[in-house]
């Protein structure tokens, strides 16, 4: 079980114990206000019920991926992010993700709809295909100066500070491994 499974669940628990209400009761009660953005859902909850931000969203969360019949699999996620164009960008995705693996027995691959978020204590980096010839890999490196290759993210993802360009195998070289570590460490 993950540290996020755990996280979520202890998150329930106290929820349920501090409401009232089961897990089901509060997805029951969110899925029939019948709103349509996430936002709305978590203002309603928050002033309809007195409940805090981190408990309302996770409530919008779960009841989103409930009206849609689950959250996807990862290997699901994957497929799409590296279907068509961007096949051709599995490999090298696979190469990198090798490379983090031996950073350490404690690195999490979390899929998302467009990206993977790499995550130790939190996360470090991110891997998204951004073109059909491009991966771009995001770090979390706050404070370093952008140099070489580690330039400023750009639009990549708030959570991270840097990002790399990767097009093929010869782009993940020393010092990608380098900052990757250095993102891996600080983590």
């Amino acid at each position: 079980m993950t540290d996020i499974t755990t996280a979520e669940q202890s998150q329930w628990r106290n929820l349920e114990q501090s409401s009232g209400k089961s897990q089901a009761e509060w997805l029951q009660l969110a899925s029939s206000k019948g709103f349509t953005k996430h936002s709305e859902l978590v203002k309603w909850l928050k002033s309809e019920f007195g409940i805090g931000h981190g408990n309302a969203n996770l409530i919008a969360h779960r009841a989103k991926q409930a009206a849609v019949g689950g959250e996807p699999a990862a290997d699901d996620l994957l497929a799409v992010q590296y279907s068509g164009a961007k096949s051709a960008l599995k490999p090298l995705y696979d190469e990198l993700v090798g490379y983090i693996n031996s950073l350490g027995n404690d690195v999490e691959l979390s899929p998302k709809k467009a990206y993977v978020s790499v995550r130790r204590n939190k996360q470090f980096a991110l891997i998204q295909p951004s073109t059909a010839t491009r991966l771009d890999l995001g770090l979390n490196l706050k404070g370093v100066e952008a140099e070489g290759k580690l330039e400023a993210s750009g639009s990549v993802n708030a959570m991270c500070s840097h990002r790399i360009r990767l097009a093929s195998s010869a782009d993940i070289d020393d010092s990608v491994k380098h900052w990757l570590a250095e993102a891996y460490n600080r983590s």
